[in-house]
């Protein structure tokens, strides 16, 4: 029986996404990529499923992409299916309209700091290593990570984290603003999940309109922008959800929000 290279739980409303290739250290490759849409596929069609975690399993978050793979690959068509269908899954992840959480266990390179940059919040491991080596290899970033870390980051930082392709702490990810915090090793999935509840107690509904508004905004000019989260918060104050949480305010209790 084959063991698929993503494992997908869900507890308590939220899903758990695990890289399940520990023997490559999760190294990314088309099998892979089928597998995260189709625990997409189930994510998304789930109401009950509000927050969803990406973990790996063993030493890795990510590693990377896999090597022989992307050495076997000869022609410009070949690869560009490749690259197609990569670029398709992270912006799927990254427009996802559920709040997203990496908890980020070990080595995170490459393609890992390229899934960690279409996550909404991002918790690293003491034991956690980022880095995008690709340029060791005669390549560059080609997942997205290019486009995504030059516009989260400063450029400076970015650039030399690309150019040099050299590994760094998670202490140092979190000072140049990759990620949110550090956290002990062993208790990485347990602030995760503890984070993912707290999320998980929100309206689904104004997560959404919030995740669609801020991603949305940040490719407008300020002014459109402003007049497009103007637009979508008229859109929130028409929900059962805002006036539920307005409601529980005055009467002094938990808002008991049903994404409605």
């Amino acid at each position: 029986m084959t063991t698929s290279p993503i494992k997908l739980t869900v507890e308590d409303n939220v899903a758990t996404l695990t890289i399940n290739r520990p023997k490559t250290l999760n190294a990314l490759n088309t099998e892979v990529i089928d597998a995260f849409n189709i625990a997409l596929d189930q994510i998304e069609s789930d109401p009950e499923i509000r927050v969803v975690i990406f973990t790996g399993e063993g030493r890795a978050f990510i590693a990377g992409g896999d090597i022989a793979d992307l050495n076997s690959r000869q022609g410009l068509d070949h690869y560009g299916q490749f690259a197609e269908d990569i670029h398709r899954l992270f912006r799927r992840i990254e427009v996802l309209d559920k709040p997203t959480i990496g908890a980020v266990n070990g080595y995170a390179l490459g393609g890992g700091t390229e899934l960690l940059l279409t996550l909404d919040i991002r918790l690293l491991s003491s034991q956690a290593m980022l880095g995008l080596p690709e340029i060791n290899l005669g390549l560059f970033p080609g997942a997205g990570g290019t486009q995504r870390i030059i516009r989260q980051i400063p450029s400076c930082c970015a650039r030399e984290l690309m150019y040099l392709g050299d590994m760094i702490s998670a202490e140092e990810a979190v000072r140049i603003g990759l990620a949110n915090r550090v956290v002990p090793h062993d208790a990485l999935l347990d602030e995760a999940r503890v984070l993912a509840a707290r999320l998980a107690d929100k309206s689904p509904l104004v997560l959404k309109f919030l995740k669609r508004t801020l991603i949305d905004g940040a490719d407008m000019p300020l002014s459109a922008a402003l007049r497009h989260e103007q637009a979508m918060i008229g859109l929130v104050l028409d929900s059962r959800d805002a006036h539920e949480g307005c409601t529980a305010f005055l009467e002094k209790r938990p808002a008991r929000f049903t994404g409605e």
